[in-house]
């Protein structure tokens, strides 16, 4: 039982035995193994305090190969310029006629390129070469700028605009396969400039070429309608106030804008967006000097005749306005030089109201009256300018907002007053208007109290003042939609009352020959105010000294009655006037004689000795008075 035990523990003797061999060579192999390595370190750094140096050469070797395959293409990339100008030279000066217009530009978009890498170089020693390419390329812009002239002259021949404007066709154009061919030479010229002297101001010189050309085409075209909008003025000076179209400004206004919007379309295609308002500006440069220069000696004619021609300054600045806006629709570039020649004709449209006020107030009180209680032809002159001037609402409506309401009452208002946001124009127009005929009634009014000395013709001339007025208004629906309000009827009919108080105030004095003074305590009875009178007891009631009395009155009566009638048919009237008139007093006169009649007839006793007329020959005498 002993000897398999002692077995089992040999057997893992062994084992160990073995394993403890198997750790001794492990450790004898680790330490081999570590001195491996630091042989292996020693060595490294041995190979690289060696190798180290080489390596360096050789990197600046590579850096060195490189910077000169850097300056050979260098080297080459100046050569290509130089050897541009050789090649591109013949092409240039030979002119594009010669090599034909494409390649002639394809040579000199060469040019440009080799112009501007010899200037990216920046060294001194191509300056000379960078002189002669600008030299060639200048020669090339010249040639395109003379072939671009002679194209445009080719298209400049002088047009008639009244043929155009008269059956509504547009103004000659430049043909469309011409502009085609233009086009790219405007664009060559102008990008040839960006390296020459002109360097950075932005200049196209075929900017300046096209002026130059169609400038004088157009501005001769207008010259014409110029004269003609100034002799219209001239001619027509003494022919009475302004009639509306019948200046030439209209069609000169109109053949400009045609001229422009033609101009406008050629430009757009010829010209890049930076350049056309520059483009179009120049061109008109000297056709919108003639245009103001016109529209300043018509505002001195205006100015001269202001009461006659004002309305000519209205027509301007409708047009021109309206025109300016339409050519912004198009191009903002020409509206401010139209605002700015309209100016002149703007201040002198604003002051005007004013002068027209102060104008109708000297000639109301200067103009001579006639005797005859007639009116005057002032009255229809400032009724057919109020008239004229609803024509030109428009204008108006921006210069009455401009000078406030009631400003336009003082000169000094004219060019200070403050923008007066109240009323609408439509309003301001309707104060001006109604400032203008009290002005005028008013200053004749005074006038006439001055100069006439009886009331009945005083009273027969204000009347026919207010009746033309009135009659103006009525024939005229735009002044009637004006002065339709109750507060404008209520203040032009106070006049039309203050002048029937005063014709009517004339007959006072007939008047008071047929009032007389009752004594109710003689009677005992407050007399009967209605009913059938009995003349015959009321004149027996009365005492020899009463009943000469009403016979002085009869008499008196009589004389009084017959001298007005007489000078009331000596006074002239217009026909509703002498209707208005009659009526008036046949309703103060009539009822009082016959009250006076009725209740004192029987002291004539039908003998026709102090009684002249009867009831119905009263009312026939008042009645042939209409």
């Amino acid at each position: 039982m002993v000897a398999p035990k002692n077995n089992h523990y040999a057997e893992e003797s062994a084992e160990v035995e073995v394993l403890y061999a198997n750790l001794e060579k492990l450790n004898r192999l680790t330490k081999k193994i570590q001195g491996s390595m630091v042989r292996l370190e020693t060595g490294g750094k041995v190979v690289k305090e060696a190798i180290g140096p080489i390596y360096s050469n050789t990197q600046s070797l590579q850096i060195t190969n490189s910077n000169i395959d850097k300056v050979n293409d260098a080297i080459d990339r100046l050569r290509q310029p130089l050897d541009a100008k050789s090649r591109e030279e013949g092409i240039i000066r030979a002119g594009p006629q010669s090599s034909g217009l494409s390649q002639y530009l394809s040579a000199m978009k060469r040019v440009e390129k080799a112009l501007v890498d010899l200037n990216t170089t920046n060294l001194r020693s191509n300056q000379k070469a960078i002189a002669d390419f600008n030299s060639l390329l200048n020669t090339a812009s010249a040639k395109l700028q003379e072939m671009l002239r002679t194209e445009l002259k080719q298209h400049i021949t002088p047009v008639e605009p009244l043929h155009y404007l008269t059956k509504s066709i547009p103004f000659p154009s430049i043909p469309d396969d011409t502009i085609s061919r233009l086009t790219p030479l405007c664009s060559a010229v102008g990008s040839a400039s960006v390296h020459g002297p002109q360097r950075g101001k932005g200049d196209n010189p075929a900017l300046k070429v096209y002026a130059e050309v169609r400038g004088p085409y157009i501005t001769s075209g207008l010259h014409n309608l110029s004269l003609a909008s100034l002799n219209t003025v001239k001619r027509r000076a003494a022919d009475g106030p302004y009639r509306q179209g019948t200046n030439g400004i209209g069609i000169y206004s109109k053949a400009l804008e045609a001229f422009i919007i033609t101009e406008h379309g050629i430009i757009m295609h010829l010209f890049t967006p930076d350049q056309q308002g520059l483009t179009l500006q120049a061109t008109f440069l000297s056709a919108m000097a003639e245009y103001s220069k016109t529209l300043r000696e018509l505002n001195q004619y205006i100015k001269a005749n202001l009461m006659t021609d004002c309305f000519l300054a209205f027509e301007i600045i409708e047009i021109v306005t309206a025109m300016s806006y339409r050519i912004d629709a198009k191009t903002a570039e020409l509206k401010s030089l139209l605002i700015e020649a309209l100016r002149p004709v703007r201040e002198t449209a604003k002051s005007s109201l004013s002068e027209l006020l102060e104008e109708t107030k000297r000639k109301a009180n200067s103009t001579g009256l006639p005797p005859d209680g007639g009116s005057v032809s002032l009255v229809d002159e400032v009724m057919s300018s109020l008239t004229t001037l609803t024509g030109y609402s428009g204008p108006l409506a921006s210069i009455l907002t401009s000078l406030g309401d009631g400003n336009w009452r003082s000169r000094s208002n004219t060019g200070t007053a403050p923008l007066d946001v109240g009323p609408d124009s439509s309003t301001l127009f309707s104060h001006f208007i109604l400032d203008m005929i009290e002005a005028l009634m008013a200053s004749l009014e005074a006038r006439g109290r001055s100069f006439h000395r009886s009331k009945a013709a005083l009273g027969v001339f204000l009347s026919n003042v207010f009746c033309i007025v009135d009659r103006s208004i009525r024939q005229s629906p735009e002044l009637a939609r004006y002065l339709g309000a109750p507060d404008s009827i209520a203040r032009i009919d106070t006049f039309r009352k203050r002048a029937t108080s005063t014709y009517l105030d004339a007959w006072k004095e007939t008047s008071q020959f047929l009032l007389d003074v009752q004594y109710t305590s003689r009677s005992g009875a407050r007399p009967s105010s209605g009913g059938i009178v009995d003349s015959s007891a009321i004149v027996k009631t009365l005492s020899s000294k009463d009943r000469d009395a009403i016979k002085d009155k009869f008499k008196s009566f009589n004389a009084s009655f017959d001298d007005m009638v007489s000078r009331h048919k000596t006074l002239h009237m217009e026909r509703e006037v002498r209707a208005v008139l009659a009526r008036e007093l046949q309703a103060v006169l009539e009822p009082l004689y016959a009250r006076f009649y009725d209740r004192y007839h029987e002291i004539d006793k039908g003998r026709g000795k102090y009684i002249k007329y009867d009831k119905g020959s009263l009312s026939i005498q008042l009645a042939q008075l209409y």
